[in-house]
């Protein structure tokens, strides 16, 4: 108790807030703005932290870094583009919501449900670090494949009325996600002699091409049906939250919470499949399933709240054990580093007031986002007032300044012009576009850890079965499955009456 008192004294001073504030500003507009990612946001900003001290530099990455796991539902919700990949679960209802003329109340939910994720995830970091650090140390290469496949079960809740359909699209996310070098041998795969390949395809560009230019594309062919004046009406009553609103969204956000908490404690996983894993948990617990992907709050707020109530759990592996929950965390290892701050079991023991106090700052800075967003919201709102022919070609820029950035190479630009091309002729054919993102998003990580389980175990494949995670983990696999079919099974005999 006396360590967190002392941590709050070095917390509360003028400079960190003021940092804090700086940092979270950046990152909802790196957040927000496709390409422009909460990482090259940290990498940009590092240097600046080398003489700020321990405190005010985490202060003002974490403000980067949960800012911008709130900012990418800003540009999923109102030009149908994420900011970040794990946006995408937003835009499947935060996007059609906006265009029914809720914009405000859309992007007031996700923000209410990213300070709600972010509060519980930095409670539970404050609290219970140690304690939930155990789970994730007992964690090995097969538990991390059986999750991976658990995530990939989501294709079922996001293919919509054709599974074979999403089933196909799912396998060729899968399929573009092994071009590249093998992840075990070093040799090349698929790349046709072409060196931009060696690394495969990077998945900031591959979003801004399946859901950013292919929206385009998709657009223009409706222009001259769409009135903008139509779309962008706006009634300041609806847009408001009710008290029904917050009782609809309850039971799913804290649940999401949850999600994201035990995700972000499994280094390696990540935000985007906390997000696809609430928000499929969320529509086949919902009394109105039919309303996913057409406007649903349950859906945005299982989301955000899951994508949120990651930062804070990424933070236990780093701070208990060394080991960072995601790449952003990665950079901030940096940081501690810097600081003379060595990640692990000693940390604590040997800088308590310095590591409560930036625990305890990790509640503020959700405080502080919320205080920003609300500020900020109206300003937002107003980008779905922008006529469409003045707002496509500042999207495509964007896209295409984005898209460069990652690694300045023009190559990328290309890669993004086809992965839009492809998003554009999958809409025609009825495929969904999602599977395809889950399948790159959750391939390398299931591939490497399969195959790496098999090398241990000399082949023998028991050894998915091996430990009561694993066997928890084969259980909820076979539950979701069960469920899956049972649902299936009720939609075709729902149809045939």
């Amino acid at each position: 108790m006396n360590l967190f008192i002392e941590g709050l004294g070095q917390l509360f001073r003028l400079n960190n807030f003021i940092v804090m504030n700086m940092g979270l500003l950046l990152g909802m507009i790196f957040g927000a703005i496709p390409g422009l990612t909460v990482i090259l946001c940290i990498v940009l900003f590092l240097p600046f932290t080398y003489s700020m001290g321990a405190i005010p530099s985490f202060m003002f990455l974490l403000g980067i870094y949960c800012a911008g796991s709130y900012g990418g539902s800003i540009s999923a919700i109102l030009i149908k583009t994420p900011g970040t990949p794990h946006a995408t679960a937003t835009m499947l209802d935060g996007y059609p919501l906006s265009q029914r003329g809720l914009t405000r109340k859309a992007l007031n939910l996700a923000l209410v449900a990213s300070t709600l994720g972010g509060m519980i995830s930095a409670v539970v970091l404050l609290f219970l670090a140690p304690q939930v650090s155990l789970f994730a140390r007992n964690m090995g290469t097969p538990e991390y494949f059986l999750v991976c496949a658990f995530g990939l079960t989501i294709i079922a809740g996001v293919s919509g009325k054709t599974l074979t359909n999403g089933i196909v699209a799912g396998a060729l996310g899968l399929f573009i996600a092994t071009i590249g070098l093998d992840p075990m041998t070093g040799n090349t795969r698929f790349i046709f002699r072409n060196v931009n390949l060696y690394s495969g395809f990077d998945l900031v560009i591959c979003l801004i091409g399946l859901f950013a230019l292919s929206e385009v594309l998709n657009k223009s062919e409706k222009t001259k049906k769409i009135k903008d004046v139509d779309l962008h009406r706006e009634d300041r009553e609806r847009n408001r939250l009710t008290r029904e609103d917050y009782k609809k969204i309850a039971r799913p956000a804290l649940l999401s919470s949850l999600i994201g908490i035990v995700i972000g404690i499994i280094p390696g996983t990540g935000a985007s499949l906390a997000s696809f894993l609430s928000y499929d948990r969320a529509k086949r617990m919902s009394r109105t399933p039919e309303e996913f992907g057409k406007g649903s709050l349950e859906g945005i707020a299982a989301a955000e709240t899951a994508n949120n109530a990651v930062t804070g759990a990424t933070l236990i592996p780093l701070l208990t054990l060394g080991i960072p929950g995601d790449a952003s965390v990665a950079i901030m290892l940096g940081a501690l580093m810097i600081n003379g701050l060595t990640p692990g079991p000693k940390l604590f023991s040997e800088h308590g007031v310095t590591m409560y106090a930036i625990m305890a700052g990790l509640v503020f800075v959700n405080i502080f986002m919320f205080v920003q967003g609300r500020f900020l919201t109206r300003l937002f709102a107003r980008v779905i007032r922008i006529p469409l022919p003045i707002l496509t070609p500042v999207i495509v820029m964007f896209c295409f300044a984005g898209a460069y950035s990652v690694k300045t190479s023009l190559f990328d630009i290309h890669v993004a012009l086809v992965f839009a091309v492809l998003a554009y002729v999958m809409n025609k054919l009825q495929f969904p576009v999602i599977p395809v993102l889950l399948g790159l998003v959750l391939g390398p990580i299931a591939e490497e850890n399969f195959r790496r389980s098999l090398i241990l175990s000399d082949g023998n494949w028991a050894i998915f079965a091996s430990s009561p995670f694993s066997l928890v983990l084969l259980g909820i696999i076979l539950l979701s499955l069960l469920f899956i079919v049972k649902g299936k099974i009720h939609e075709s005999s729902e149809e045939k009456s």
